[in-house]
């Protein structure tokens, strides 16, 4: 069936406007070679990478649809972990910018992640209350912790041992053991969620924050294996202080965790975040105020040194109270560190903003630098000395002009499309359409609708307490403030003579003002100014929410906050029609440039097509799932965009009535949209801080491929849920069905299918060639294998397999029917013998066993298969640890070798060198602190 109508695609432009997003974290990261100047903060679906010296943009890491919600820095500085609203992680490599893998295995938005200290493993928390523990050398899941009843807030890897400990909104702590990847311990000690937890002074205690206003400082240890007797509680702490354990904790397990004490916190309300640095010795803690507070786990030898200072100045007290004549030496009196000794107050960070999250990064000389973002759309970068007492923070950087402080509410082109107006609820601001940046910032009120004038030197803008402001876009100031209604300026729209401009308000009344050039009283080379000039008013019986003139200068349609809207002559003030038909008011109206269409959108969720000559409903569509919020036709055409509180932008046919396109639209609300006057372009803004640029491209659309995309995100390919297997029970797998793995599995079967066909065409070639004394030629492969390159049938098996991500590998296996299953089971062993990746075959017969081994051991005519799998399998495996284990202790024969020849010790001379100057370090700050307490 050809193409009726072709209509062009609208492709994404770029985002501008988001500094940092409200519901995404900011880690530090290494770029360059250079730590502590660029910091990656996530800006709805892309993540993006600042340079903090020029304030500026160095790298977009580019998502796709859904926002990114939290990141981790690799300990190698290499990578970035993002984690996304739909349960998927990517990993970035910084210097590329590309995706290195994909993570799919939670069913809902990321909330935690954190890399091991080799980075190895990767542990990833979800609102779906699971803990997925991911290998990302092998680019694939190791398990699923499943035990907490809440979504996940925070996870970390102990380094020394191979321990995860998490904390959810179910009040509990638990440590989950790697190795056996089951729950041995379980901290029942706080009344509310855990909010946030850290691991502090490598892995001695373990910091979280609830809902109260303490900090509880956990303190871990291992008991002694060979000791049968356990220390006495004395010992420990007291019996109020001891973590309670739920009844299912593993008391055989030899890590011990108890309460040690609390650190009061200054702020109110519960604890949003706890950050550590990178040498875990600093802590901050962010509440809901506007403060962060710092702690200070000082070292063994400060602690001591505290110690002898605290005790020092006791006896001093006691001589002089005459309470005691004559005290020990210090040698001789029990020395107990207590938490005042191991933990100093650092001066909090007094911020004029709400923040969102922070980061760490400590630098040179003791100087610990904080990112802090706030829930305005900036950004902050703080410096304090740490070893300077009551040192105060001092802000290095603010990157605050690059977006609105608000949510944007109305947008508006130029006339040459060249340029977009914005206003927030605090400002104007001017960008460049090509480049996206911004221009120009005005300073005004709460702005909620707004326009250029013609000539693109000024800005009219509608502000919610009823002013109309002029703006001057080449100054960047406001020239003249004129009070035009009583309340909410909610629409302005021009003349079609583009001498003046209609306004509606909340008053319930429309203006029409003229344009004029006055001469400025302010300044003194008596230059004129742009002004209006109030001429008529019409008076309506209800609060006006949008105003049109309809593009042939006849007629002016306002919208009633009664649901109606009316029509009248412009020039007499006669009415004319009224459109009656919605359930709610209508938000947002507008009408074709040839004056023969008007469509509406009202808060009933329809769009409402009408005739200009007769008033008459043409179509009413059900467009969005929420209240419409923007609607505008593309100039000379009878194609119009909407945008609604759902967060879509859609297009349609306003003749036709078709549903064009859903463009990708905003996190939360979107609303308003304007189209530019060439119809090449469309600019959105909404709840998420972002203005969506949309441009016309050449790429052809048909509505029947639209409709099906359309239709198969509905029915949910990828599903999230676990696959199911015949006769097991639900199987715990930290992956999940995508739409990755189905076609995983359909190659596989496609592959099966082939590889069936090709040799039976093999054997019957056989056969005629036994019975034939000519050569017969053999037959040709499929198209599909000649393409990989391949000619037998165990290659084309293992290229297949190859080519399926890491991640979605073992859904694609769980998909396949068990027929598929025996297949490549029988043809696992010759591969084994050509020796293709024996690690990635030794692992796909493992996980079939595992998944099918009932029905594996009940077919007989696989145990001679399974038999000489098993006999390939040893055989490859010791010959991959021989040859590791050779090419280990061979570089270790060489670098004995060369050591010898050189004198020197590889890898060892700058730990050296560097210990030692933290000796002398270390002896000369000791140096000064006994002269000064002899002083």
């Amino acid at each position: 069936m050809g193409l009726t109508t072709e209509y062009l695609r609208y492709v994404p432009a770029g985002n501008f406007n988001i500094v940092a997003s409200a519901n995404c974290n900011a880690v530090f990261v290494v770029l360059n070679g250079q730590e502590g100047r660029y910091v990656a903060v996530g800006a709805c679906e892309h993540v993006v990478v600042f340079d903090l010296r020029l304030g500026e943009r160095a790298q977009v890491l580019t998502g796709e649809k859904v926002p990114a919600t939290y990141l981790a820095a690799s300990p190698n500085k290499r990578n970035l972990a993002v984690g996304y609203a739909d349960g998927n992680i990517q990993i970035y490599d910084l210097e590329t910018a590309e995706v290195v893998c994909v993570f799919s295995g939670h069913r809902s938005e990321i909330t935690a992640l954190a890399y091991d200290n080799f980075g190895h493993k990767l542990a990833s928390g979800s609102k779906d209350t699971d803990v997925i523990v991911w290998d990302t050398v092998a680019e694939a899941g190791l398990c699923r912790l499943s035990g907490h009843r809440g979504p996940i807030t925070q996870v970390a890897f102990m380094s020394q041992q191979p321990v995860l400990i998490t904390g959810a909104k179910d009040t509990f702590v638990k440590f989950w053991d790697l190795d056996t990847q089951h729950c041995f311990k379980t901290l029942v000690g706080h009344h509310t969620e855990v909010w946030a937890l850290t691991l502090v002074k490598n892995d001695k205690y373990l910091v979280t924050g609830c809902g109260d206003a303490e900090l509880r400082v956990w303190k871990l240890s291992y008991k002694d294996a060979n000791l049968d007797e356990k220390l006495p509680i004395d010992q420990l702490t007291s019996t109020l202080e001891l973590a309670r354990i739920d009844d299912n904790d593993d008391p055989t397990h030899p890590l011990q965790c108890h309460k040690t004490c609390s650190l009061l916190r200054a702020g109110r309300g519960r604890v949003t975040s706890i950050v550590c640095d990178a040498s875990s010795q600093i802590l901050g803690c962010q509440g809901t105020d506007a403060q962060i507070e710092l702690f200070y786990f000082c070292t063994d030898d400060e602690a001591q040194l505290r110690l002898k200072k605290r005790l020092r100045k006791e006896r001093k007290k006691e001589r002089k109270d005459g309470t005691t004549e004559l005290k020990e030496e210090p040698e001789a009196v029990e020395q107990v560190l207590s938490p005042k000794d191991e933990v100093r107050r650092l001066s909090s960070l007094k911020l004029s903003h709400k923040p969102k999250c922070h980061s760490f990064v400590m630098g040179v000389g003791g100087e610990l630098r904080v990112l802090v973002t706030f829930a305005n759309n900036t950004m902050a970068l703080y410096t304090v000395q740490v070893h300077v007492k009551d040192a105060e923070a001092q802000c290095l950087r603010a990157v605050t002009a690059q977006g609105h402080h608000s949510e944007v509410r109305a947008v508006a082109f130029s006339s040459d499309s060249l340029a977009i107006v914005s206003g927030s609820g605090e400002s104007a601001k001017m960008w460049n359409r090509q480049t996206l940046s911004c221009l120009r910032t005005i300073e005004t009120g709460s702005i909620i609708s707004i326009t250029f004038v013609p000539g693109d030197r000024h800005v009219l803008a509608g502000l919610k307490d009823g002013r109309l402001l002029i703006l001057d876009v080449a100054a960047g100031d406001i020239l003249e403030e004129i009070p035009a209604h009583g309340s909410e300026l909610w629409s302005i729209s021009l003349t079609p003579d583009l001498r003046g401009c209609v306004t509606g308000g909340g008053d319930q009344t429309v203006k029409f003002w003229q344009f004029e050039l006055i001469v400025d009283s302010k300044s003194e080379s008596k230059a004129k100014v742009l002004s209006l000039v109030h001429k008529r008013t019409l008076k309506l019986e209800d609060t006006v929410l949008c105003v049109r003139l309809s593009p042939n200068g006849k007629f002016i349609a306002a919208a009633l906050l009664d649901s109606t809207v009316k029509i009248f002559f412009v020039d007499t003030f006669k009415f004319y029609l009224s459109l009656y038909g919605h359930k709610l008011p209508v938000l947002c109206m507008d009408i074709s440039s040839d004056s023969a269409l008007i469509v509406t959108g009202s808060a009933d969720r329809n769009v409402k097509i009408w005739g200009m000559d007769f008033g008459d409903c043409h179509k009413s569509i059900f467009a969005h799932d929420d209240s419409i919020t923007g609607i505008q036709f593309v100039p000379r055409t009878h194609y119009f965009f909407t945008c609604g509180k759902d967060g879509k932008v859609k297009e349609w046919d306003g003749d036709s009535f078709n549903k064009i396109i859903t463009l990708q639209g905003h996190v939360g609300e979107a609303w308003s949209l304007a189209v530019s006057p060439n119809g090449q372009y469309v600019v959105s803004c909404g709840g998420d801080r972002v203005l969506r640029l949309y441009e016309k491209s050449e790429q052809p659309l048909v509505l029947q491929d639209e409709q099906e995309e359309e239709r198969a995100e509905q029915d949910g390919l990828a599903t999230g849920e676990q696959t199911a297997v015949p006769g097991q029970t639900a199987l715990n797998l930290p992956s999940k069905k995508t739409i990755g793995s189905e076609k995983g599995a359909e190659n596989i079967l496609e592959c099966l299918e082939i590889c069936d066909k090709y040799q039976e065409q093999l054997d019957e070639h056989a056969a005629l060639q036994v019975n034939s004394t000519q050569s017969i030629p053999s037959p040709q492969a499929h198209p599909l294998m000649q393409a990989y390159g391949v000619t037998t049938t165990q290659e084309f098996l293992f290229e297949t397999v190859k080519r399926i991500r890491a991640s979605d590998l073992e859904e694609a296996l769980i998909l396949l029917p068990f027929s598929s299953v025996c297949k490549i089971l029988e043809m696992l062993p010759s591969l084994l013998l050509s020796g293709f990746q024996n690690e990635l075959i030794c692992k796909i017969a493992m996980f079939l066993l595992k998944i099918h081994h009932a029905p594996i051991v009940a077919n007989h005519a696989l145990l001679s298969n399974l038999r000489q799998l098993n006999k390939l399998a040893m055989v490859k495996t010791e010959e991959l640890r021989d040859m590791i284990g050779y090419n280990l202790y061979g570089l270790q024969f060489i670098q004995r070798e060369i050591e010898e020849q050189e004198s020197i010790q590889l890898f060892k001379d700058a730990t050296v060198k560097k210990k030692a100057g933290e000796k002398r370090r270390r002896q000369r700050e000791k140096l000064k602190r006994s002269l000064m307490v002899l002083s």
